[in-house]
């Protein structure tokens, strides 16, 4: 009955790709003379159970048989296409008709010759018309796991020599694939890892980042205490603070500290994602899921599968794809861009916002439950000019980085430098005093360290004759002359802040320096 079975015995121990494997046997089998119909089912998780014929009979839809590949001959209608995949037989329910109840028990079903239809023939005219004679489904079983069915239809008596060769094409099957899906999980997992190098890198290249959690200020022992507490368990973080304050330090922060260490720390900045990539970076795509979609891509979930996921100003995903990421953050599940499959991960989320995202809640312009979601611990990170210590100490930092870096003799910094930047309100936080710094050892040459300050506040009031030209004033005098400044302003602009005529146009400042001041000098606009 069978041609060639050694031969197909040697070219299935060969054949590494998955699909080839499987058109491979049935193709054959389909070959050889009296076979009607070959076809092969494998184990896979639930997938298309809206649709499936046979839902109502699925115990727990956890995992059912694909029809995976079939190939066959049909003598009534000789242009019928047998290699579908997607007809009614398409899903078998474990345990569910006699293919299923293969699948269930590991045993096979011999009929060499049905002289009469038995009961689980499931559709007895096509077995008539087709003239169906006899029947054998085959479980593929590897180290005693079953991973699917084969299953052939014959047209001329099965004989023993016949059963023999096809429960031994069907072990090797069985070998042949598990050995294809050990191969898979190589192939997925050197991807994954050349994935994840390719982010690290460029991670590397655009990071410039703040170093480490740098300062001996009392705001900034609070958020380590903070980090301690929370580091370790698998709780998600909602870190919350102005631009430039240094949120995703506290997030490498969390990770270094947590189990996870040893896995990756994947950023996402969900303000630099166009809309309609939202959910090909988040969840990834097969090839062919959308226009552009060149190759099979695996989204930041997946990278960061056993790590963590930072979500940098997440205030910025579309409301109409929070709901995608709730679920995620519930379940750990997702699926890819136009696969059915069904993917667990296991990932610690880290979040980040400069916005206030209960109020945003209660605008509605961000999901409640997402919200609550998100902030089961949240930490606040204080703005630069809260913690004034700790200035000097960020800046001899920046200053030995930058110094490296750019391969120039390192600058000195000096205590008056350094009370200048005390002074100052850093309304760009960190990362202002970082580019400012890496600014000034560009211009100092090796020298003291010179730095330049946008909208730098005065260090002295204006002497109101020349008598007072001489006189020193202290630190908290000079707070009080220009919280009085900064009131006279506001009232000559009428409250009025941006714009012509503004207050920050009369103090010939930015707008959002101005604000900054505002709030630090307690001063209120009417």
């Amino acid at each position: 009955m069978f041609s060639h079975p050694k031969q197909l015995l040697l070219d299935l121990a060969q054949q590494r790709e998955l699909p080839a494997l499987l058109d491979l046997l049935v193709s054959r089998i389909a070959e050889s003379e009296g076979v009607a119909l070959a076809r092969l089912w494998l184990v896979r998780p639930g997938a298309g159970c809206e649709t499936c014929p046979m839902r109502s009979e699925c115990p727990d839809q956890s995992q059912c048989l694909h029809l995976v590949a079939s190939r066959g001959r049909s003598v009534v209608e000789p242009e019928n296409n047998l290699s579908r995949l997607d007809g009614r037989f398409r899903r078998f329910p474990i345990g569910v008709r006699k293919v299923g109840r293969i699948a269930l028990t590991g045993e096979a079903i011999e009929a060499p010759d049905l002289d009469t239809l038995p009961e689980w023939v499931v559709d007895p005219e096509w077995a008539q018309s087709e003239q169906i004679v006899g029947f054998t489904g085959q479980p593929l079983t590897h180290h005693g796991m079953v991973l699917g069915v084969l299953g052939v239809f014959s047209r001329v008596r099965i004989g023993d020599e016949c059963f023999d060769w096809l429960r031994m094409i069907a072990d090797h099957a069985a070998a042949a694939i598990a050995h294809s899906y050990a191969w898979e999980e190589v192939q997925r997992l050197r991807q994954r890892l050349e994935d994840e190098n390719e982010h690290l890198q460029h991670e590397i290249a655009a990071e410039q980042g703040f170093g480490e959690m740098l300062g001996r200020s009392p705001a900034l022992r609070n958020v380590t205490q903070q980090i301690e507490l929370v580091a370790p368990t698998d709780s998600t973080v909602l870190i919350l603070g102005e631009s430039g304050a240094g949120k995703e330090v506290v997030a490498r922060e969390l990770h270094r500290r947590s189990r996870r260490a040893d896995r990756p720390l994947i950023k996402v900045n969900c303000a630099a994602i166009p809309r309609e990539l939202f959910e090909s970076e988040f969840f990834g795509h097969i090839k062919g899921a959308f226009t552009g979609a060149l190759r099979d891509r695996v989204g930041r979930f997946e990278l960061a599968d056993g790590g963590t996921l930072f979500l940098d100003e997440v205030g910025e995903v579309p409301l109409d794809l929070q709901s995608k990421l709730l679920r995620v953050l519930q379940e750990g599940e997702i699926e890819r861009i136009g696969e059915e499959r069904t993917r667990r991960v296991d990932v610690r989320v880290i979040a980040a916002t400069n916005r206030d995202l209960r109020e945003e809640a209660r605008q509605r312009r961000f999901r409640e439950d997402l919200y609550y979601r998100l902030s089961v611990f949240p930490v606040e990170l204080p703005p630069l000019r809260d913690r004034r210590e700790d200035v000097p100490l960020l800046a001899e930092h920046f200053l030995e980085q930058a110094s490296r870096r750019l391969a120039v003799a390192r600058p000195r910094l000096t205590k008056g430098v350094a009370r200048q930047l005390q002074q100052y309100d850093w309304p760009g936080n960190v990362r202002e005093l970082q580019h400012v710094v890496e600014r000034a050892v560009i211009l100092s040459r090796g020298g003291p360290l010179r730095v330049q300050l946008d909208d730098a506040p005065a260090a002295a009031a204006p002497p109101t004759n020349a008598a007072d030209a001489t006189e020193l004033l202290t630190e908290a005098q000079v707070r009080d002359f220009e919280r009085a400044n900064l009131r006279r302003v506001l009232d000559a602009a009428g409250g009025k802040v941006y714009g012509s005529g503004g207050a920050a146009e009369l103090l010939g400042m930015k707008p959002s320096t101005l604000i900054s001041r505002l709030k630090a000098m307690g001063v209120e606009r009417r």
